[in-house]
């Protein structure tokens, strides 16, 4: 008997004229759920304007320079941006196209076939976001903590700004936006939280 026939488990490319074998692309929202997260963690600062005001300072700091934490939460923000910018730049990958650019939010949701450039990016993209993730959940606490314990004395309209990014992020949850509306608003968000954070500057207490 003759060998059973292979499963075809790649194609060729037909973008262009590369000869490159294509493979199946991986998990768009693996990438694009936790890109979100990050922009969340940032978000969360709108909490310590309510829940901040029950602690009672016990004194304890020694947590980096609160000038040096704005700075790095605000680089944060421009790394997200670009983050969602390069998103945005591979709509093969992340929904910009086919039936995966109008699916709602849920895993399991592939583009269609990509070539080893592509797996690459996507790749590249997950390593950086993991990254952003732990930065901006840490700087993010830090903040929090400044303001605590009194480092940072900012005025409620700025809790209420970043308060409107927590929103807009949960609405896309709740509303299971689309891959590509995701993406988009990820951009958006990214933007004015970085407004946020720089205008938040302006409320360091001297000498912290």
């Amino acid at each position: 008997m003759g060998r059973p026939p292979r499963p075809q488990t790649a194609a060729r490319a037909k973008d262009g004229d590369s000869e490159a074998e294509t493979r199946i692309a991986p998990d768009p929202l693996a990438v694009v759920l936790p890109a979100l997260s990050a922009l969340a963690a940032i978000a969360s600062i709108a909490a310590v304007n309510w829940v901040g005001q029950e602690r009672i300072p016990d004194g304890t700091r020694g947590r980096r320079k609160v000038g040096l934490v704005l700075r790095d939460l605000e680089s944060c923000c421009l790394g997200l941006q670009e983050i969602f910018k390069r998103l945005n730049r591979n709509p093969r990958l992340f929904a910009g196209e086919g039936a995966a650019s109008a699916s709602p939010l849920k895993f399991g949701v592939h583009g269609p076939r990509i070539d080893a450039g592509l797996a690459r990016i996507y790749h590249q993209l997950m390593n950086d976001v993991a990254s952003m993730l732990v930065l901006a959940s840490q700087n993010a606490f830090d903040i929090m903590a400044a303001v605590e314990d009194g480092e940072i004395v900012a005025p409620e309209p700025i809790y209420f700004g970043f308060g409107e990014q927590q929103d807009r992020l949960n609405k896309l949850i709740q509303e299971r936006a689309s891959l590509k509306t995701l993406v988009e608003t990820g951009l958006e968000i990214a933007n004015a939280l970085q407004a946020l954070v720089t205008d938040f500057k302006k409320y360091k207490v001297e000498g912290t």
